[in-house]
């Protein structure tokens, strides 16, 4: 493992910046103690910014006056562990499109994880979109932007050595991007972009510009800014740069820890990290935490916080000061006229260094409310000073999955021990269970019993939950049969875990369209009052029957009769065979990796108000349970499969925006298509393949793998729909 390289500095040693241009020295921002070296990647497959230049000649002029080595290249064969190990960071000067392959990938990902310094550089955000892992590196990625512009920024963070030299606000021309995601979450925040201040800014009112984070043992800084040629030239954007080379390379310290709320009791904030403001100032106070407070507080001032969300939150609590008048704080939601949670009022305290705790209950924020502000109220004058603030919430409840996140699930396995009495599907292919079945891979648990509700079901549930998916989909072979025999039981393990199941409608003797309609009655009639029966509350609380080989029946007219209770899905990318249906998806565990025809039909039902729920699979293999047999198959590529579908899912480009994803599968093993960890140490001599090596990961990390980046991508789709 690369060691990281974190340099302690004497906290009076002068910032040595030679460079005319470059602004004063600032507090914490002291010279490397020890020369190191930086490398500077320009490589463009995309849009070419002609700043680039600009951009590597003012890094190299840092780098001269702060005794680090700049290395300029476009060759991505630098990409290697062994080269990587001779720079303390790597910058990404506006780098587009795909520039690196899958080697080259990983070596930056191990340099990073490993103790390395990334640093970004306004389109490095617009880079390697085929690549999840570079959206966790660099932070966020680009969406959009609006012409070039003035716009005023707010510095969130007046300690990191990228803004401490900043004012509270700066205004300056550049071009604007509005990112993907919001990084907020996963990042610390060090500027952000008023955007009252411009047009064209699309990210609700929080929209961070300039963020670092931790990356496991490495570091990771990223700015927005620097589309301009005079960006370059001016010194206090050349300073921010220098800051995140030098906390990136390890240089000096800073605080990068994630500006994530704090969990189940409360979260709080320094009152002067606002991210707008109208009025307020921040005051040094070396009695204040962190050394300042929010100041210069006069009658009808405010503060606003993006990243905190009132909506459940039971009281407020804030540490003031006040040699002034004093006055009322007043706690909002969604502006600084919105709402009214509570108020409390502060009296003098006799200096503005000493502090007292004030507090008020609130009345509960509604969710989706908007973000919280505080306004001031009272007399002439100066009022008083906030130094830090809390709001308590209730405990929080166990996170949910996503709703619209589907995993195909097959409870159909059988063992002669178990409740089936004999073999069922591990057999497949005519194996002899249990050290040889049916499968390349083998699970986890051995071959087990789908009746075994209290052992294997409830751990698949477990499973599950820890997957991200909030719904499970499962086979069902018409009434009566075995799968209909353990249903009952199936939902009541499923609601232990908070999960719910909808049904996988397959192709049974004598199905007909009749019969799919009798079966929606039939399960509503059995199963509908139960709490784990999926009903999709976006969709009028209708249940949902995905049909397999649905082609198989040309005139589905009679689920005319279900439209209004029930959403039934076709199992097709031809839109001239859905007439009658709620809803479209693929199941095919290989086409994912392509997407045809997913864009048309994505199109066609946002345009017929159908669901779209395509979907994705980590790989396919099914040699031994069908021995002999000629039809495709897709490796996993260690999960650069799965992320491949993924990511297909989710451009709208290639995906056509699913109202849900559905994932092929959790345990259909015959097919090798399960995310249900595989054992890591299967019976030897048989050939079966393990999940080893999958997303970096060995032994019995690994066989988790699949399911921990199910989650990962669950997580990702939620968010992106907002």
């Amino acid at each position: 493992m690369r060691r990281s390289r974190i340099r302690r500095l004497a906290c009076a040693a002068a910032l040595a910046l030679g460079a005319a241009l470059l602004s004063p020295a600032v507090p914490g921002a002291a010279a490397a103690a020890d020369p190191y070296q930086v490398l500077v990647f320009s490589k463009t497959a995309g849009f070419r910014h002609d700043s680039i230049p600009a951009g590597i000649t003012a890094i190299q002029q840092l780098g001269a006056a702060n005794d680090f080595t700049v290395t300029a290249t476009e060759d991505a064969t630098a990409f290697t562990r062994q080269n990587l190990a001779a720079y303390e960071a790597v910058v990404f000067l506006s780098t587009t499109g795909d520039v690196l392959n899958d080697g080259q990938q990983n070596a930056l990902k191990g340099y990073v994880d490993g103790g390395g310094g990334f640093v970004g550089v306004h389109a490095a955000a617009d880079t390697e979109y085929d690549w999840p892992e570079y959206e966790d590196l660099v932070g966020a990625w680009f969406k959009s932007h609006p012409a070039i512009q003035e716009a005023r920024l707010t510095t969130e963070d007046h300690v990191h050595p990228a803004t401490a030299h900043l004012d509270d606000t700066w205004t300056r021309t550049d071009e604007w991007y509005n990112y993907r995601s919001n990084p907020r979450a996963d990042v610390h925040v060090l500027q952000s972009l008023d955007e009252s201040s411009y047009s064209g800014g699309e990210m609700a009112g929080d929209h961070p510009i300039t963020w670092c984070h931790e990356q496991q043992d490495g570091r990771s800084f990223y700015t927005g800014l620097g589309h301009t040629i005079e960006s370059f030239a001016d010194p206090d954007f050349r300073q921010l740069l220098l800051g995140g080379i030098q906390y990136a390379a390890g240089a000096v310290e800073a605080d990068c820890s994630s500006d994530e709320d704090p969990g189940p009791g409360g979260d709080g904030a320094e009152a002067e990290a606002y991210t707008s403001s109208s009025g307020v100032q921040t005051a040094p106070h070396a009695a204040a935490s962190g050394g300042a407070t929010l100041g210069y507080i006069d009658h009808g001032d405010w503060a606003g916080y993006a990243s905190l969300d009132p909506a459940g939150a039971t009281a407020f609590t804030a540490r003031v000061s006040s040699a002034g008048a004093g006055g009322t704080i007043e706690v909002r939601a969604g502006s600084a006229n919105g709402r009214l949670l509570g108020s409390v009022e502060v009296t003098p305290t006799g200096g503005w260094d000493t502090f007292t705790e004030v507090t008020t209950p609130l009345t509960a924020a509604a969710p989706g409310a908007g973000p919280l502000f505080l306004r001031f109220t009272g007399g002439a004058g100066a009022l008083f000073d906030v130094d830090r603030f809390t709001l308590t919430r209730a405990p929080a409840t166990e996170d949910e999955g996503s709703s619209d996140v589907h995993l195909f699930y097959y409870p159909w396995y059988g063992t002669p021990e178990g409740p089936a009495g004999s073999w069922r599907h591990w057999q497949q292919g005519g194996h002899t269970p249990p050290a040889s079945i049916g499968a390349d891979l083998y699970p986890k648990l051995g071959p087990y019993d789908s009746g075994d509700i209290a052992g294997a079901v409830d751990q698949h549930m477990e499973w599950v939950q820890r997957s991200g998916a909030g719904v499970i989909v499962s086979s069902w072979w018409g009434q009566g049969s075995y799968e209909d025999g353990l249903a009952a039981d199936l939902l009541d393990a499923a609601a232990r875990h908070g999960i719910e199941v909808a049904w996988h409608i397959e192709p049974y003797n004598g199905r007909t369209a009749a019969s799919v309609v009798d079966d929606i009655a039939y399960l509503e009639g059995r199963f509908g009052g139960h709490p784990a029966f999926y009903r999709d509350a976006a969709h009028g609380d209708r249940n949902a029957y995905y049909v397999f080989e649905s082609l198989r029946i040309q005139d589905w007219s009679a689920l005319d009769a279900v439209k209004d209770t029930a959403i039934v899905l076709a199992q097709t990318t031809d839109t001239t065979k859905v007439a009658h249906f709620g809803g479209i998806y693929t199941y095919d565990g290989i086409a994912g990796a392509t997407a045809p025809g997913w864009k048309q039909a994505g199109d066609y039902a946002k345009a017929n108000g159908l669901v779209w729920a395509p979907s994705v699979a980590p790989g396919y293999i099914d040699d031994r349970a069908v021995p002999g047999n000629t039809t495709p198959t897709l490796g996993r590529a260690d999960g650069a499969s799965y992320d491949r579908q993924w990511n297909n899912a989710l451009d709208p480009a290639i995906g056509g925006d699913p109202t849900w994803v559905s994932v092929t599968s959790f345990n259909e093993w015959h097919e090798g298509s399960s995310i249900e960890p595989a054992a890591s140490d299967p019976p030897p001599g048989h050939g079966y393949e393990t999940f080893e090596g999958a997303y970096g990961k060995t032994g019995a990390a690994a066989e988790t793998a699949y399911l921990d980046r199910t989650a990962y991508w669950a997580d990702r789709f939620e968010q992106r729909r907002g």
